[in-house]
């Protein structure tokens, strides 16, 4: 295990994870059902946004013709997942499934779902937890340690794990990386190889070109898309995230 810390002067922070979804209001009564999340006042056509009782922003964004994710092959890869912890994960798995999610794999420790629009999840047993909250949400990736540095710069948050395939950030809310073999990147927006979800990342009032110029000097690249309060890019893994400005 290494550890690392890579201090930041842009205040860029992690906002939302936004998942994009044929069906938005579907996609956010799961979530709300199964984290016990409140809506928001924001809502426009093509988004919504609820936030958990630990404080997570989940969005979803109006996608009609999303390519479902075929978890765990990468024809059509998941790209990233939502890590939740519960104490009691057969009672979790027996909610969730209730409320519309399918099982795709049980393993020694945590449950792996699909929520109603096909993005894979874990409930993963946190036996001293009160209730569900959200451990992390973790990216596939070709290379687990250079996406961990990449996302250290671009959030200022240290990585605290580095080891066999996999690594983590310890920010207050933890991004996660996974070395998968085969990786299929998205190429957003090819509709043929979609992303299935992206982090938005808030920017502080005034500091939108300083954090531009952080991330793609830490290897982004810039993506077509935009408006006059956010700008698309994407990690060097392929993964699209937003920065978000007033």
């Amino acid at each position: 295990m290494s550890e690392q810390t890579t201090p930041t002067t842009t205040g860029t922070t992690l906002d939302s994870v936004v998942f994009d979804t044929p069906d938005m209001e579907g996609s956010a009564a799961f979530w709300r059902g199964l984290t016990g999340s409140t809506r928001t006042t924001e809502q426009e056509d093509d988004w919504i946004t609820i936030v958990t009782p630990d404080g997570w922003g989940l969005a979803f964004q109006l996608a009609p013709d999303l390519v479902r994710a075929e978890w765990p092959g990468q024809e059509h890869p998941q790209q990233a997942h939502l890590d939740l912890r519960v104490p009691d994960v057969p009672a979790a798995v027996e909610r969730a499934v209730a409320l519309g999610a399918t099982v795709l794999r049980e393993s020694p420790g945590w449950t792996t779902l699909a929520d109603p629009a096909g993005h894979p999840f874990d409930l993963c047993h946190a036996p001293d937890n009160d209730g569900l909250t959200v451990m992390g949400v973790t990216f596939d990736v070709p290379d687990a340690s250079a996406a961990a540095a990449f996302w250290s710069r671009a959030l200022g948050d240290p990585v605290v794990y580095d080891a066999d395939g996999m690594a983590m950030l310890g920010g207050e809310r933890a991004v996660l990386f996974q070395q998968v073999e085969d990786y299929a990147a998205p190429s957003w927006p090819d509709p043929a190889r979609p992303q299935q979800l992206h982090l938005d990342l808030e920017v502080p009032s005034g500091g939108m070109e300083a954090a531009e110029r952080a991330v793609l000097a830490a290897g982004a690249t810039r993506l077509p898309g935009g408006g006059e309060t956010f700008r698309v890019f994407a990690d060097p893994a392929g993964h699209p995230f937003c920065l978000c400005g007033s």
